[in-house]
């Protein structure tokens, strides 16, 4: 992630002083300044170095970690990893063929106006592809992340007016708020409870 860890740490997480944040079972490596600003790339166990339809890939060899205490805004996990791109069956393809498992097809609109969607499970987290046509970029790319969290209260409580209001999420029984840019992070964020949809 190419942003300032004071930043993530202003918006709640703990940050150690290497830039890494830890976040359920997955380290979030924060390098200000190295790249222009957002999600440049991942690490997964299984997949091989290289390019996925334009999302730069290392193979990790890191061992297991066990969850990381909730952060002081509340998140305990990464729900879901959102990746945009302008051919949703293109990138689909592009993952299964470098050894994901794609678990879901959903042929309707987000209710934010985004297209249609495929599901991949990586751990604990969701890969959520969406198909976005007007995406003028020729790949896809990463654009953001949704954070599980028990309640929504502790991050209402140290985020304010940058917190969203609440509401219905597209999975039943869950709730979700967005941070608004004002915020100065990278990427957009939201914040989810449980519920029978969650990660």
């Amino acid at each position: 992630m190419a942003d300032a860890p004071l930043v993530w740490r202003e918006v709640g997480f703990e940050v150690d002083d290497h830039g890494r944040c830890q976040i359920g079972t997955v380290m979030v490596r924060l390098l200000p300044g190295k790249f222009p600003r957002g999600l440049v790339g991942w690490s997964v166990r299984g997949l091989a170095d290289g390019d996925i339809d334009g999302l730069p890939t290392e193979s990790s060899d890191a061992a297991p970690r066990e969850p990381a205490p909730a952060h002081p805004n509340g998140v305990v996990a990464i729900d879901h990893l959102v990746v945009f791109t302008g051919d949703r069956m293109r990138t689909a393809g592009a993952l299964e063929a470098a050894g994901l498992e794609l678990r879901r097809l959903r042929d309707e609109a987000t209710p934010a106006g985004g297209g249609y969607q495929a599901f991949f499970r990586l751990g604990e987290v969701i890969l959520e592809v969406i198909e976005q046509k007007k995406l003028t970029a020729p790949n896809a790319l990463f654009w953001g992340l949704s954070f599980l969290v028990e309640s929504l209260d502790p991050a209402a409580a140290l985020l304010g007016d940058q917190l969203s209001e609440p509401r219905d999420a597209v999975q039943p029984g869950r709730k979700i708020a967005t941070l608004r840019r004002s915020a100065g992070v990278a990427v957009p964020m939201a914040f989810m409870t449980p519920g029978p949809g969650a990660a």
